[in-house]
């Protein structure tokens, strides 16, 4: 009894090792891509650590098991190379006594797999596309950088800003030029901040203190304008809906649909809870060490 709780207990904390580890590598691995699209101005920043949280939710399905196949190999391999195992032996008790523990943790990851593949997993990647959708189709300066120009989607707008004071949320030395019918237009502005409409909801970028240049490309005749106060609404292009991949469907969509890619897609997290008690019984077999013999081999 007390040798399947140590190794019940054992392998979980080490799951639990294995996985913070991983997960601090794919961390760093992910914060630097999206600290580059933010430069870019493809995203804002304060939306990376809730795309990274997401991001890390929708590959626990993948990672959880293959955690407890590392840790169940470094228990029993730590409990080989310490003479535990040849103790057991010794004592009448060969791996098959273990079985219970193994079992028992089958279970639990299997459950805790289980959630992440048909639920959570998905869950997460609707989100995240969600979230993505909703950037590509923005056409406001919300996504700027102080310091870096930014396109829009459509490519027909190009924005500046030259710092953001955070205590009153005013845009300081904005330039922003656009194309509309073969006229481009360039306004330069001291100050901006953004204004909404309470009534119908509508979003306006109010310029203040600045001059417009409005004429067509190789025309010398321009129009200048002055002014004190300028209001632009911000337009959101009529995005299509958002439309998922498969591996962002509910489960149960999944079902009713039956088609040949959905039931692939159905195997696939199926796949990954049955993948579970494989990776643990091999663990098992191959956890035990001869003396002075490789590690993890017979």
């Amino acid at each position: 009894m007390i040798l399947r709780r140590a190794l019940a207990r054992e392998v979980l904390l080490t799951s639990f090792a294995v996985t913070a580890v991983i997960f601090c590598i794919f961390v760093v691995v992910r914060v630097l891509g999206f600290l580059r699209q933010a430069a870019e101005g493809i995203i804002p920043v304060d939306s990376i650590f809730v795309l990274l949280f997401l991001k890390v939710i929708a590959y626990m399905d993948v990672i959880l098991p293959l955690m407890m196949f590392v840790a169940m190999l470094l228990v029993l391999g730590r409990w080989s190379r310490q003479n535990e195992l040849t103790i057991m032996a010794a004592s009448g008790l060969g791996l098959s006594h273990l079985l219970r523990p193994v079992v028992f943790l089958i279970l639990v990851g299997a459950l805790i797999v289980g959630s992440f593949s048909m639920v959570v997993g998905p869950m997460a990647v609707r989100s995240v596309g969600a979230i993505e959708h909703e950037l590509k189709s923005r056409t406001d300066i919300v996504g700027v950088s102080p310091g870096v120009f930014m396109e829009t989607q459509a490519g027909r707008a190009v924005y500046f800003v030259e710092q953001l004071n955070k205590e009153n949320g005013r845009y300081e030395g904005i330039f922003a030029w656009g194309s509309d019918a073969g006229r481009e237009g360039v306004v330069l502005a001291q100050s901006a901040h953004r204004h909404t409409d309470p009534e119908k909801g509508q979003v306006f970028l109010v310029l203040e203190n600045g001059v417009r240049y409005e004429g067509a490309p190789g025309d010398s005749v321009y129009r200048v304008i002055n002014f004190e106060r300028y209001t632009l609404r911000d337009r959101s292009t009529m995005a299509a809906p958002v439309k998922y991949p498969l591996h962002g469907w509910e489960t149960t969509r999944l079902w009713r649909s039956g088609g040949p890619h959905e039931q692939k897609e159905i195997a696939w997290r199926i796949s990954k809870i049955v993948v579970l008690p494989i990776l643990m019984m091999y663990a098992l077999g191959l956890g035990r060490v001869a003396p002075r013999s490789n590690r993890y081999v017979s």
